[in-house]
């Protein structure tokens, strides 16, 4: 069983897991103590407007329903953070994208963390 992060807590603990970057999105997964695969979607307000936003959410929860049940890691909460040039990516290529981001993660291949934000050098 799927279920959908809903509390805020849940989303920051994701952000302490793995984080996949890809060019329409970004995936973070992070173990979690229910037992069961949960995602989430967040999409800010420096995509768009309203419309824009909820077209991009709609495609990626599309995207996690098909893809979470055969690649999700099990006991794990699935993060999608979408970035700028999300909504007007080929869906096939998003399913690819991640396809890809799922596999890296289930290898615990994420990307290196970032820089802490800070004064530049």
């Amino acid at each position: 069983m799927i279920s959908v992060l809903s509390n805020r807590a849940d989303f920051l603990s994701a952000n302490r897991g793995l984080r996949i970057a890809r060019p329409g999105f970004v995936l973070l997964v992070n173990p979690n103590g229910a037992g069961q695969v949960r995602f989430g979607i967040t999409v800010t307000k420096k995509i768009g407007n309203a419309v824009v936003r909820n077209r991009m959410k709609r495609r990626f929860r599309e995207l996690l329903r098909e893809a979470l049940p055969v690649g999700g890691l099990p006991a794990h909460d699935h993060v999608l953070i979408g970035r700028e040039g999300g909504v007007e990516r080929d869906f096939g290529k998003l399913r690819e994208e991640l396809a890809i981001a799922l596999s890296r993660a289930a290898d615990g291949k994420g990307d290196p963390p970032r820089r802490k934000p800070g004064p530049r050098r």
